[in-house]
C-alpha cells in the first residue's frame, strides 16, 4: 500500500452509467474513456482499495426504453442485461492491459465468457485483489442496475457505494437546465426520497437506506476526484441514513 494516499475505505461498490462510456459518441465505447476509467480503478487498487463495479447498458441497449415503445418487458430487460455484460468485457479488457486482475460476474448464466455470480466467489476475488465487474442486473427483469448495484454493494459489505454520474453531487434541480440549481453536500436517504431527486431509483435507495450503505454521488468525468473522495475527501453529495 502506498504511504502517501490512504484510503478512507477498504471496500467500494462503483456504480457506473452505460452512457459514461460514451464519452463525447451517440453509442458505444469510447477506448479514451474507458482507459482513463481503467487507470483510475487500477490506482485504487494499488493503494489497497478492494473495487467492485456494476456497469449499466445504456450506451448499447436501453431495455426499458423499447419496452415503452412496445416490446415486451422482460424480453427488452433481458437484452439490457447482455448489453452490460458486454461493458463488463470491456472494462476487463482496459484492466488487464494495465495488467490488473480482474473478474466479470454475470447474474445470468453465460459461462463460456465469463464467470456466474456467487457471493463468496466474489468476495474472494476481492480479497486477493481482484477487481470484480458485476453484470447482468440482478439476473430479473424489472429491476434497475442502480438496484442491482445496491444489492451487490450490501452481499458484499461494501463500506460505501459511489455513483459515477456526469454531475457533481446531487442538486434540488436539473443543473444543466437551471444555472441557479443549488447543489447539496449532504442528504438523508429520507429527503432523497420524499424530494424526488432522482439520485436513484426508490428501491434502490431503500436498500441502502435499510442496510446502512453511505452513497456518494461525483462526477467521473473530474480526472483525480474517485482517489480524492476514496482518501476521504468530501467529494460531491454524501446519502445516508438520517
Amino acid at each position: 500500500m502506498s504511504e502517501e494516499l490512504r484510503p478512507a475505505y477498504k471496500r467500494i461498490l462503483l456504480k457506473l452509467s452505460g452512457e459514461t462510456l460514451m464519452g463525447d459518441q451517440e453509442y458505444g465505447i469510447d477506448p479514451r474513456v474507458i482507459g482513463r476509467l481503467a487507470r483510475e480503478v487500477t490506482e485504487l487498487s494499488r493503494i489497497g482499495v478492494e473495487v467492485a463495479i456494476v456497469i449499466g447498458g445504456g450506451n448499447i441497449f436501453r431495455g426499458a426504453g423499447l419496452a415503452e415503445a412496445g416490446m415486451d418487458r422482460v424480453t427488452a430487460d433481458h437484452m439490457g442485461m447482455l448489453a452490460t455484460v458486454m461493458n463488463g468485457l470491456a472494462i476487463q479488457d482496459a484492466l488487464e492491459r494495465l495488467g490488473k486482475f480482474c473478474r466479470v460476474m454475470s447474474a445470468i448464466k453465460i459461462n463460456q465468457v465469463c464467470e456466474d455470480y456467487i457471493r463468496r466467489r466474489a468476495v474472494r476475488h476481492l480479497e486477493k485483489g481482484r477487481i470484480v465487474v458485476f453484470a447482468a442486473g440482478t439476473g430479473s427483469p424489472f429491476f434497475t442496475t442502480d438496484t442491482a448495484a445496491s444489492l451487490r454493494a450490501i452481499e458484499i459489505n461494501a463500506d460505501i457505494m459511489i455513483k459515477a454520474t456526469k454531475v457533481d453531487g446531487v442538486y434540488d434541480s436539473d443543473p444543466f437546465k437551471n444555472p441557479n440549481a443549488v447543489r447539496y453536500e449532504r442528504l438523508t436517504y429520507e429527503e432523497a426520497l420524499s424530494k424526488h431527486l432522482g439520485v436513484m431509483d426508490a428501491t434502490a435507495l431503500v436498500m441502502c437506506r435499510d442496510n446502512n450503505i453511505p452513497l456518494r454521488v461525483m462526477n467521473i468525468f473530474n480526472e483525480g476526484d474517485l482517489m480524492r473522495l476514496v482518501t476521504g475527501e468530501p467529494i460531491g453529495t454524501l446519502v445516508e441514513r438520517g
